[in-house]
């Protein structure tokens, strides 16, 4: 209940103690504050993998157990390669968040060379005054087609993760 209880705070609310924590850590001004965090697992991706987890027969593990696998070797043999599709659905769903996000850039990074695309875009707008919508246009295009790509190279796999995760069957 705790873990879903942080999904319902908004990142506006915890950005100055976390502003705060990056300086002390001497991290602003760097990619640190975008990279470290990613490492840890949000609490959509847990509640997902869990109800996932959570819909693998119990039969399995302890047919596995009766033949000799230790607890390592089910893991590895048998609930990773079951679990392929929910883990890519994670990893697409983290890497459209990174790739997507603003707001952490435009607080942590200092310096326009350090800008990421989302912030480069902006700061092209914002440039010359009057914006220069085909050449804006243009550039977004060229930033959304990697997440295009990935998912049209991923497209299978990101339904049947859906689809496993979405409920039991």
């Amino acid at each position: 209940m705790v873990l879903l209880g942080t999904m319902m705070i908004p990142f506006p609310v915890v950005m100055v103690p976390i502003f705060g924590l990056f300086r002390h850590l001497g991290w602003i001004g760097s990619f640190k504050p975008l990279w470290v965090p990613t490492f840890f697992a949000g609490a959509f991706n847990v509640f997902l993998l869990r109800q996932f987890f959570l819909g693998i027969p119990k039969d399995i593990s302890e047919a596995a157990r009766i033949d000799g696998c230790s607890e390592l070797q089910i893991f590895l043999r048998i609930i990773l390669p079951l679990c392929k599709p929910a883990l890519l659905v994670v990893a697409l769903f983290q890497f459209m968040f990174a790739w997507n996000d603003f707001l952490g850039p435009l607080i942590y990074l200092t310096r326009q060379q350090h800008f990421t695309l989302a912030l480069g875009l902006q700061s092209f707008q914002s440039q010359n005054g009057g914006t220069e919508w085909h050449y804006l246009m243009a550039a977004s295009t060229l930033v959304v087609l990697p997440v295009i790509v990935l998912f049209f190279f991923t497209q299978r796999t990101f339904i049947e993760g859906i689809a496993a995760t979405g409920g039991k069957n």
